[in-house]
């Protein structure tokens, strides 16, 4: 397809597709002579993701650059790039202030009673932290059944996202959809936890 059918197509304007390939985000197209030149599939299901990742995920050009460039390499694990892309699109929900070590030590806790290892050197844990630390600053400290809900909800929403990855045959398209799932995940569970507060709110006020 032409950039015009590319921009029409992925809803994205023709200026900022030629950004997009000077910057390195999108590959190039195949010139086929003159000014003519081809785009495929592959760059619209790319510009998806660059503009998910920077409109949703509000990440800048060069974190973007940096999954992508994870997502491109060679022979990489997919456990490497959804790594990469965790950490990328993880940054902006963790708060400036750093954890203190007690809520590091709650949040290691509730990993060890859920059975979960290898959270160590997770981005998860110290955004967790910091939240336990914000509940308490507030003056309203989470108790450990709280918490533990909450890691159980979570190991619900990960057998989700895992899930919906594995049955993809493409392992390209495996990791674009982990990468795509972390952006957008957060987001969905927001807005499905909104809707479920509301229900419970009234099934309690009614009961």
């Amino acid at each position: 397809m032409l950039i015009t059918e590319l921009a029409e197509r992925s809803d994205t304007p023709t200026a900022t597709i030629k950004y997009y390939v000077r910057e390195g985000l999108l590959p190039a197209g195949e010139r086929v002579g003159g000014n003519r030149t081809l785009y495929g599939e592959e760059h619209e299901r790319r510009l998806r993701l660059i503009r998910a990742m920077l409109e949703i995920g509000k990440l800048s050009i060069a974190t973007v650059k940096n999954v992508l460039d994870a997502l491109d390499e060679p022979g990489a694990p997919i456990a490497h790039t959804f790594d990469v892309a965790q950490q990328a699109l993880s940054r902006s929900a963790v708060p400036l202030a750093d954890p203190t070590a007690a809520s590091l030590d709650r949040v290691d806790a509730v990993a060890a009673r859920a059975g979960w290892t290898g959270c160590e050197d997770n981005i998860g844990r110290e955004i967790a932290a910091r939240v336990v630390d914000a509940f308490a600053n507030s003056g309203f400290p989470l108790p450990d059944d709280y918490l533990d809900r909450y890691a159980a909800a979570a190991r619900i929403h990960a057998e989700a996202d895992l899930g919906a990855v594995a049955v993809l045959p493409d392992p390209s398209r495996m990791t674009e959809l982990m990468v795509i799932g972390t952006v957008l995940g957060d987001s969905l569970a927001l807005g499905l936890r909104r809707m479920a507060q509301a229900v419970v709110t009234e099934e309690r006020r009614s009961s």
